[in-house]
């Protein structure tokens, strides 16, 4: 059976989770097109249906494989119509799913871990997804973020990690001055960025250490500034005083990469 109508009640339950008080209500997320679906049967993502554009179907733009593979998984049918009213995306590929969020709280952070990034209050989801890309390019398993950052489930942040968001976890955290004091205690180095200290990314010796990066506009927040360990900048050679905080997290996390391996 192929759904026609805009006001079926599995249609309005996907507009709904373009939402995040009702992403968090039914702890779903929506991701879309044929690499992210693809990764997340890869990932062993829990995929709780498939929307598929009929008409899309028909005309053969899904791979076969995939077909295969969602043939397993509960599917329904919407008219191209009835798609364009779902779609966030301007040239569909036809194809996006309803998965279930998985479980992140406090409780899951890994405090053996060599290194962990923290975001305070970071609000932009290009920048979200991003960060989120560049984690994963550095098998980072876990990010730590301020209750004020921005939602990893909105849709474009989905989209800007490219499938990142199924091998990194996102841990949202109520209290950050607390949680940092935590990681503190587990002898974890903790260093925040801030434009104001002279000391550089360089002149660390980076062992077990936490990178805080801070608000577009703001920086990182006074008071988890008082927590940190050390202060630290990406020293500027020209006239701009700083960088997108997407780039300036990729600059740092590497020289922390590099650092830790001796590269």
């Amino acid at each position: 059976m192929v759904i026609t109508s805009k006001d079926n009640e599995i249609v309005k339950h996907i507009k709904k989770l373009k939402e995040k008080k009702y992403r968090e209500e039914y702890n779903e997320f929506i991701v879309e097109g044929i690499k992210m679906i693809q990764e997340a049967i890869d990932e062993k993502m829990k995929i709780k249906q498939v929307i598929i554009c009929d008409d899309c179907k028909n005309e053969g733009v899904l791979p076969s494989e995939l077909m295969y593979e969602i043939a397993k998984l509960d599917c329904i049918y919407v008219s191209e119509k009835v798609f364009n009213t779902i779609t966030d995306v301007i040239n569909p590929q036809g194809i996006m799913a309803i998965l279930e969020k998985p479980v992140n709280s406090e409780s899951k952070i890994d405090f053996n871990a060599s290194n962990f990034l923290i975001l305070d209050n970071v609000q932009d989801p290009g920048n979200m997804g991003t960060i989120l890309r560049t984690a994963d390019s550095l098998n980072l398993k876990q990010i730590i973020v301020s209750k004020g950052s921005a939602d990893i489930y909105n849709l474009k942040v989905v989209r800007s990690t490219m499938g990142a968001i199924y091998r990194v976890r996102v841990i949202e955290t109520d209290n950050l001055v607390k949680t940092i004091k935590e990681l503190k205690k587990h002898r974890i180095k903790v260093y925040a960025t801030d434009l104001k200290t002279d000391k550089s990314i360089y002149d660390i010796n980076y062992e077990k250490s936490a990178i805080i990066i801070g608000n577009e506009a703001n920086g990182v927040s006074e008071e988890v500034l008082q927590e940190a360990s050390e202060k630290i900048k990406i020293p500027m050679i020209g006239k701009t005083e700083s960088l997108n905080a997407a780039v300036a997290t990729s600059i740092i996390m590497y020289e922390v990469f590099r650092s830790q391996n001796k590269l």
